[in-house]
């Protein structure tokens, strides 16, 4: 164990809290230097850590922001992170994740979106080789022919090569150091100072592990490298590409005379409910199920009720089932599944056999009212059903929206003409969808 030297970002008589001779112990020192160097205001630098030895890096930095995050993810919590102070912050922040060998290739792809993106970040994947928390597994940064714990004979993959993936992902700032090089520390700086995505590469030991499989020394790290044909230093430096937040405003700007103006629900607590009620509407794909759906939530927002809608389908999305839980509630809702159904709205054949698969008779309670088209034979069961040719009347194409406004009409949870104006609107005039009769026949 190592003390901390007292220093600007740093917890006061902080323990370093890894193995001796671990290469952690000079990445947050040089990490320390850098800040220091800069000489940022500690309010405006965030630390986001990884699961893994070097996430316990967290506690040793108390001057700054710092989250610790779930494995692999820290680049796309500091992503967010990073756009959220761009977009509502003083944009002053500088955003900097520390994330291992291990870490970084569970969350490979987050930090391949972070690079394209160019979003304001610099991530530090700290690459001693191994997974070393979890006792010393292979990595994808692991050499060939390197001794790990599940490696015994020595590799017999070849290692990727991080900061090609990057250059691959149009990063602009990369580079690959190791953790004792004497300029990693302007190296980091220079990092975080960068307009937009960085990456560094640290190449490091994992005394634990690492160095008693393979016979390591710390001047031997380097070699490893090259060997794999992995170049080090400072590899990319261009300052090509806009920062992502500024493109992203640049092209809002760009193109505000033609976007839609945003459409906004202005509720008026115009409903009827004084409790939640589940509604699980079913029938075949490209029914307009789901976007019957969406038009009855739409409606009850505008009352001033919250809901939720949880969509189903097959793989096929074209064929088979389709299906819609909705909740519409004057409460807040905690749930999107519908555990116990107040109506069951059936339109086909497709959507009552998937629903005698989900068990839905288990599903409903002895108020539950079953709306179905009059083609379908249900189980026989107690409780109210209610049959009536939607489809025959509405076409088949509609017999959902015609069913939903239905259960609108007659249950009442909120006023019809809320449903009857969206339903209008989509389709010219409240009706349309209608057959003649259908009014007189529900």
């Amino acid at each position: 164990m190592n003390n901390v030297n007292e220093c600007t970002y740093m917890t006061e008589g902080a323990v370093m809290p890894f193995c001796k001779g671990c290469g952690h112990n000079h990445i947050l020192n040089k990490l320390d230097e850098a800040l220091t160097n800069l000489n940022l205001d500690p309010q405006d630098v965030c630390l986001v850590t990884d699961i893994g030895c070097i996430g316990l890096a967290d506690m040793l930095f108390d001057k700054v922001h710092t989250v610790h995050t779930t494995h692999g993810r820290s680049t796309a919590f500091a992503t967010g992170i990073e756009i959220a102070d761009k977009v509502m912050g003083e944009k002053k922040l500088k955003v900097i994740v520390l994330i291992g060998d291990g870490g970084s290739m569970i969350g490979l792809l987050h930090i391949v979106n972070a690079a394209l993106l160019n979003v304001d970040l610099t991530v530090l994947v700290c690459n001693n080789f191994l997974f070393g928390m979890t006792g010393g597994q292979q990595s994808s940064l692991t050499p060939e022919h390197f001794i790990t714990q599940t490696t015994p004979f020595g590799s017999i993959m070849p290692p990727l090569d991080i900061c090609k993936t990057i250059d691959a992902s149009k990063g602009e700032f990369i580079a690959r150091k190791s953790a004792t090089d004497k300029d990693l520390t302007d190296v980091i700086a220079n990092a975080i100072q960068h307009d937009g995505f960085a990456l560094v590469e640290i190449l490091e030991l994992c005394t634990e592990h690492a160095v008693t499989r393979n016979e390591l020394k710390g001047n031997m790290i380097v070699k490893l490298a090259e060997q794999e044909g992995h170049k080090l230093g400072l590899l990319k430096d261009n300052s090509n590409r806009k920062e992502f937040t500024g493109r992203f405003f640049d092209d809002l700007e760009a193109h505000k005379n033609s976007m839609k103006a945003p459409k906004y629900i202005n509720p008026d607590n115009s409903h009827n409910l004084d409790k939640q009620l589940g509604i699980i509407i079913a029938g075949s794909a490209g029914e307009k199920v789901q976007s019957s759906a969406a038009m009855l939530c739409e409606a009850a927002l505008t009352s001033g009720l919250n809901t939720t809608q949880k969509n189903d389908n097959p793989v096929t999305q074209g064929s088979g089932f389709s299906l819609s839980e909705v909740i519409i509630s004057p409460n807040p809702i905690y749930y999107t599944g519908v555990d116990a159904a107040d109506i069951v709205i059936i339109l086909s054949e497709d959507g009552l056999k998937e629903l005698e698969n989900q068990d839905i008779y288990c599903r409903i309670n002895e108020n539950t009212i079953f709306i179905v088209d009059e083609s379908l034979k249900l189980k026989e069961i107690d409780y109210k059903v209610v049959k009536l040719p939607f489809r025959v009347n509405c076409t088949a194409s509609k017999a959902a929206l015609g069913a939903v406004d239905y259960f609108v009409r007659t249950v009442n949870p909120f006023p019809h003409e809320k449903f009857a104006n969206i339903e209008a609107r989509k389709y010219g005039e409240y009706g349309a969808i209608f057959k003649k009769g259908f009014y007189e026949m529900a």
